[in-house]
């Protein structure tokens, strides 16, 4: 099966995409709309080493005029369970419908 997931921080950089996946995925340019971009310091020092950084962004709910840039990748069932492992506790995977009316899935704020 073939799930599609926004991507708006990291899961787009080649490097995390080789680490977790074993290859480049391709990228599709769309946006999410009303949500709003805020920022997580992240602490898991594997999360860090695969990403190259402990600050990542983090999608929050927002107003009707508020809408993040981003892209989704095509990823099998394989895939999207390493995504599942590589994103920390504070992100929960929703499925949303982006800017472009396609369904997706993405990982949001869990608070």
């Amino acid at each position: 099966m073939v799930h599609r997931v926004f991507s708006y921080g990291t899961l787009r950089q080649e490097n995390v995409q080789q680490a977790l996946f074993g290859r480049p995925v391709v990228t599709v340019a769309d946006t999410l709309p009303r949500y709003r971009l805020d920022w997580l310091t992240i602490t898991d020092p594997e999360v860090i080493a695969t990403s190259g950084s402990d600050r990542h962004p983090i999608l929050r709910p927002g107003s009707v005029t508020d809408v993040v840039a981003g892209a989704y990748l095509e990823l099998d069932d394989r895939e999207l369970a390493q995504a599942d492992a590589y994103e920390v506790d504070a992100y929960v995977r929703a499925a949303v419908t982006l800017g472009s009316g396609t369904s997706a899935w993405v990982y949001l704020a869990a608070d």
